[in-house]
């Protein structure tokens, strides 16, 4: 896990990232449930961008059930089993420590909100159940 400022480029092993956060890879347009979560991250008051690709693996044309198609902010859930996946396997997806109280190198507060609601475990937080996420942490 990245333990840096940001920002964070998309892992280059999207496989073992996957693997990771305890999520199979499943092939590229797998079919399934979808569901779109729009994330913004703000670190020490900077708005960080959100990577195209993070969990699809275009060469091997695998995804996880949890990624990105581009830099709007949008986190896709699509596949078999979305049920389930939290924002911590996101991050984790990601390749960037995320925990109550770090997101990669700020390491003081980190508050989630889902939907203007505050979230007491944002790592736990299940995407499917949600439309919109804010990460701040300083």
């Amino acid at each position: 896990m990245r333990t840096t400022p940001p920002p964070w480029d998309a892992p280059r092993d999207t496989i073992a990232y996957i693997a990771a956060a305890g999520l199979e890879a499943e092939p590229l347009n797998s079919r399934g449930s979808s569901h779109l979560v729009t994330l913004s991250i703000d670190v020490d008051g900077w708005s960080v961008p959100i990577p195209p690709y993070v969990g699809i693996d275009r060469l091997r044309s695998q995804q996880a059930a949890v990624h990105t198609h581009d830099s709007t902010g949008h986190v896709w859930l699509e596949g078999r089993s979305i049920d389930h996946i939290t924002l911590g396997q996101f991050f984790t997806v990601w390749g960037v420590r995320f925990d109550a109280r770090c997101l990669g190198a700020a390491c003081n507060e980190v508050l989630v909100t889902a939907d203007g609601d505050q979230v007491v475990d944002g790592a736990a937080l299940k995407l499917v159940e949600v439309n919109s996420v804010t990460v701040t942490a300083r």
